[in-house]
């Protein structure tokens, strides 16, 4: 019996450490996790990666986009592709998340980042 292969996440932080411990936690749930620390290394990867299910990113970023026009790019050239985005100071209105995405507030728990993972998953 052959195992299904583990969902992708992308997770786009440019805060190393942060990257480093939602990519840790994500990854002890089960995941399989590609890390970026930016929209354009993110979008690279899309260009490169045929098996990203979830692109998780925070909104607050430096460089030629911010998380939530990410998002926007991703859900156009990749509509298959699920999106959750965080932050610490930034609070998007439902109409500014594209598609069915979700939010979850920096600083999250663990549990709350496998929920609304759970909850992104089950409604593709």
């Amino acid at each position: 019996m052959t195992r299904a292969s583990p969902t992708t996440v992308l997770i786009v932080e440019d805060e190393l450490f942060v990257r480093m411990i939602g990519a840790d936690a994500l990854e002890e749930a089960g995941y399989s996790v590609i890390e970026a620390a930016s929209a354009d290394e993110a979008l690279a990867v899309l260009e490169e990666a045929d098996n990203v299910e979830v692109l998780f990113t925070d909104i607050r970023m430096p460089g030629s986009m911010d998380g939530l026009k990410l998002a926007e790019v991703v859900h156009e050239r990749w509509p298959g592709i699920r999106i959750l985005l965080t932050s610490g100071d930034t609070r998007p209105s439902r109409a500014d998340i594209p598609d069915d995405g979700r939010f979850l507030a920096k600083p999250y728990r663990f549990e709350s980042l496998s929920r609304e993972l759970t909850t992104l998953l089950d409604s593709r």
